[in-house]
């Protein structure tokens, strides 16, 4: 049972931590290089990770699709230790509306124009950015904000993925004391109350069980 108990949570470990890698914001030094738009068919297993239509247009099995070429700065440690060395990355550029992941993102035209301005010149930019990039499925990361900077060493902090495992970790904590005090003032005297109970009955068939065997003994006696 502890080992069947271990393997579920590790399971959930690794769950949660794949949804929070996916949902969280992620920020690339890139060089953009070009955009372009591309007629997609989205199939059975490739649509979940697609967010949806421009806001107020109607949703297609088949549409059109941004796409923002780069040259990605390669990192180490999540990103904050730049690499000398790059590689290709695609994102897209998709509205995700009100639905989730909830970044409210109605702006895809402005950007899609904003990430072309800047391909133009020879500047260096951060697109932060969400989801995964699957190459065999035609999975790409949807970008959900470009600007440019300095050069390829600039150092990017992720202040709101800072702030928000400290608040999971505060609300982990919080939860957890609650639980523990829910279990010691109403679970406790419940498992207690029932451990005397079971005392009890135990003691009273020990007690009738003494008395069938003393009976037992004066026939004995008797023979």
């Amino acid at each position: 049972m502890r080992k069947i108990k271990t393997v579920f949570r590790v399971l959930a470990f690794v769950l949660i931590g794949l949804l929070l890698h996916y949902v969280l914001p992620q920020h690339d030094v890139v060089k953009i290089t070009s955009t372009e738009i591309i007629r997609t068919d989205f199939s059975s297993y490739n649509r979940l990770f697609f967010a949806q239509a421009d806001s107020g247009a109607t949703e297609q099995p088949t549409r059109d699709l941004r796409l923002i070429n780069t040259q990605k700065q390669k990192t180490f440690l999540l990103g904050f230790v730049p690499r000398d060395s790059s590689e290709v990355m695609v994102y897209r550029n998709e509205d995700t509306g009100w639905i989730w992941p909830p970044y409210f993102k109605f702006d895809s035209s402005d950007l899609q124009a904003e990430a072309a301005s800047i391909a133009r010149g020879d500047e260096w930019a951060v697109v932060t950015h969400y989801g995964w990039r699957i190459r065999w499925a035609s999975i790409y990361p949807n970008a959900v904000g470009v600007r440019t900077v300095a050069g390829p060493d600039v150092t990017i902090i992720p202040w709101f993925n800072i702030v928000f495992f400290m608040f999971l970790a505060f609300v982990f904590a919080f939860v957890r004391a609650m639980w523990r005090q829910f279990w010691e003032r109403s679970v406790d005297p419940l498992l207690d109350a029932a451990g005397e109970q079971v005392d009890e009955v135990q003691a009273g068939v020990a007690e009738r069980r003494g008395r069938i065997s003393r009976w037992l003994d004066t026939w004995r006696a008797k023979k």
